[in-house]
């Protein structure tokens, strides 16, 4: 969050572009480096053949090795295309452009916020991407982590709401009716559990 937080500031304060794209079946692209075997799929078994098992070749959602797996290809895919990954969070990926400000990309999971200032090089880096790997461009962020974003290019603004999860929240507790007040926090307040 610390870093995604970082990206939405710099956004912002440079009227950045910010656009999101969506890694269709990220895990199924990840390759296995160990022998993995499973049961046959229920509904698949042959009459006769029941004591077989199948071998996986590639990753598959549900697999502890998926996510890492996919990583490690996105990982090294990224950088040949000329992107560095942050000592500080491997989730941020720079890219240097032309005019000296560079793309950011950050990766959740299989959803990618990308900013830069001019599109053009943008472009080119999506373009590479899809090449590699079967996306779907959602356009100019909207969400993210449970988070709505807006952004007003005109004021060079950015807008953050957790209103959506908010009401889902209440509503997993049975307190869609309760009566809403603003409560105003410090910047600066750790909350902490208390045993």
């Amino acid at each position: 969050m610390t870093t995604l937080r970082f990206m939405l500031g710099v956004v912002e304060t440079e009227n950045l572009e910010l656009i999101q794209l969506d890694v269709k079946m990220a895990f199924l692209d990840g390759d296995l480096k160990e022998e993995i075997y499973m049961e046959q799929p229920k509904g698949f078994v042959l009459s006769g053949q029941e004591h077989i098992v199948c071998r996986l070749r590639k990753s598959l959602y549900g697999l502890k090795q998926a996510p890492r797996q996919w990583y490690k290809k996105f990982d090294d895919f990224i950088q040949s295309v000329g992107c560095y990954k942050s000592d500080e969070d491997h989730c941020l990926f720079t890219k240097p452009t032309q005019d000296g400000s560079p793309i950011l990309l950050i990766i959740y999971m299989d959803d990618m916020l990308l900013s830069v200032r001019h599109t053009g090089e943008l472009a080119k880096l999506v373009r590479q991407l899809r090449l590699k790997f079967a996306m779907k461009d959602l356009g100019p962020a909207r969400h993210i982590l449970g988070m709505k974003i807006s952004q007003n290019h005109n004021r060079i603004q950015l807008f953050l709401s957790q209103t959506d999860y908010i009401g889902r929240v209440l509503e997993r507790f049975n307190m869609k009716t309760a009566k809403s007040t603003s409560t105003l926090l410090p910047i600066n307040l750790l909350l902490s559990q208390q045993d």
